[in-house]
């Protein structure tokens, strides 16, 4: 991995996707080497490699910086939860992944995958094409075979996104599935840490490897004694039998040519025995207060309480202390931290008020409420399903608001549609990316959507690797 890192990051197709590399790898594999040589095995997670989103802590000679260059240098004083509990399971955690900046929440014209540190982070399927982010890096790394397994995190479609586009199986847990302590914040309402595999199985290994509660999140209080520490007891071939599966429909952004294939895996679920009921569309999908207006007002709030919160916890000669001091570091770094776009969503953010704030605490409860008892939960409980289905990345942030689980496994490879105002030369045939299909339910339910996306995945094997990278 490390000469593959060496050969396909900065040189070669150049895709960006780690910026950092632990250099004292080579001495933890060969210290878990020896265990495994004197009889000891912690377990499946034992001397796997393993690339963590450049926004989770970890201490050791990597720095955690969410890309950015305030934080260049920064060595956290503790590792976060998800790292600790990898180091316990024998995993080697071999560097950081290049994501969007600041997790995409700094300008509104931020271009996925680019971060001051990393640079533009690459699509390996066609260079020229978006990684999708935040976890552009992860999805990269895992999709170019660049680590065992990637872990990314999710506000909003940041894991399901570049999954999709990057090829690979991607989980977005629960929220307080996989504790956040330790893990740079946008939003406590919505944050989570999630794998980033090539198959379903590494997914399901790795999310039982980090589940656990943690006295620094108290969200991970309410998963006690619904995770589990292995998931792929959940993982059937023939999972798909019997499951009741709701196809969302009102979901825009879509050309004729990738809901055709939607529709031939949708059949492809039916041959494997699940009961389709079509459609099972959202209420309130239209509404922009509910999925667009009032969940940004959530995010602005929290992003402030949380990432103030997170700089305080940093060694006393952080560069940055308070989300003020970053917004004033950008302003004096320009060339470097804005040659393409602003910090428009930071300064937003910094005009907020506290979180007792009644405009905060009507918005967090309306998203709630309509995205929970009056959304997902209301459908799935009307038709008595197993699972709502959705095409590519787009039922991302519509699950995420809640703080419900999604798995997405591949399905396709389609090339862009041409631009209406400038189609393509004769001749030329852009080169296809991946799409994905997502599985989605209620709180607490990665056990079933695991075992539905294992079970398409096991009937169709639709993941292509990237055919240009040898």
């Amino acid at each position: 991995y490390l000469a593959r890192i060496d050969a396909l990051n900065t040189r070669g197709p150049e895709l960006r996707a780690i910026i950092d590399v632990n250099p004292d790898a080579l001495e933890i594999a060969d210290r878990l080497d020896g265990e495994r040589r004197s009889g000891t095995v912690r377990g499946p997670l034992h001397g796997i490699p393993v690339v963590l989103k450049d926004n989770i802590d970890t201490h050791d000679r990597m720095t955690t910086t969410a890309g950015s260059l305030a934080l260049e240098g920064s060595i956290p004083l503790e590792d976060s939860f998800i790292a600790a509990k990898l180091r316990d399971a024998g995993a080697i955690l071999l560097a950081k992944a290049n994501m969007s900046e600041w997790a995409y929440w700094r300008g509104y014209n931020a271009s996925s995958g680019w971060s001051a540190r990393g640079g533009q982070c690459r699509n390996p399927y066609a260079l020229d094409r978006t990684p999708c982010g935040s976890s552009s890096g992860s999805g990269v790394a895992a999709a170019a075979n660049l680590a065992a397994l990637t872990i990314g995190t999710e506000t909003g479609g940041s894991i399901i996104c570049p999954s999709s586009i990057n090829g690979i199986v991607g989980v977005k847990p629960t929220v307080g599935l996989w504790s956040r302590a330790g893990i740079i914040p946008i939003s406590h309402s919505q944050d989570s840490a999630g794998p980033m595999t090539r198959t379903v199985r590494d997914a399901a290994i790795l999310l039982g490897a980090a589940c656990g509660v943690d006295p620094r999140d108290p969200a991970t209080s309410a998963s006690n004694g619904r995770f589990h520490a292995d998931y792929t007891t959940f993982l059937d071939p023939k999972g798909m039998a019997g499951a009741r599966i709701g196809i969302v429909r009102n979901v825009s952004g879509f050309d004729a040519r990738v809901l055709a294939l939607f529709d031939r895996a949708i059949d492809a679920m039916k041959a494997q025995g699940a009961v389709v009921v079509d459609p099972a569309n959202l209420p309130h999908l239209d509404s922009g207060s509910v999925f667009q207006e009032l969940p940004t007002v959530v995010l602005n709030y929290e992003f402030k309480a949380n990432i103030n919160r997170y700089f305080a916890s940093l060694a006393p000669g952080a560069r940055v202390k308070t989300l003020t001091d970053l917004i004033t570091f950008n302003d004096a770094n320009r060339e470097k931290e804005m040659p393409y776009f602003g910090q428009e969503r930071l300064l937003v953010s910094e005009r907020t008020t506290s979180l007792d704030a009644p405009e905060y605490r009507r918005a967090v409860e309306t998203v709630q409420r309509m995205t929970r008892a009056e959304g997902i939960d209301a459908v799935m409980k009307q038709h008595r399903l197993d699972a709502l289905l959705f095409v590519g990345g787009n039922g991302a942030g519509i699950a995420a608001k809640p703080g419900y689980p999604t798995v997405i496994v591949p399905f396709a490879l389609v090339p862009p549609p041409a631009p209406a105002n400038r189609p393509y030369p004769a001749g030329f045939t852009p080169k296809p990316s991946p799409v994905g299909i997502a599985f989605t339910a209620m709180a607490c339910s990665e056990g079933k959507l695991l075992s539905l996306g294992y079970a398409f995945e096991q009937a169709t094997k639709r993941r292509i690797a990237p055919p240009e990278l040898k």
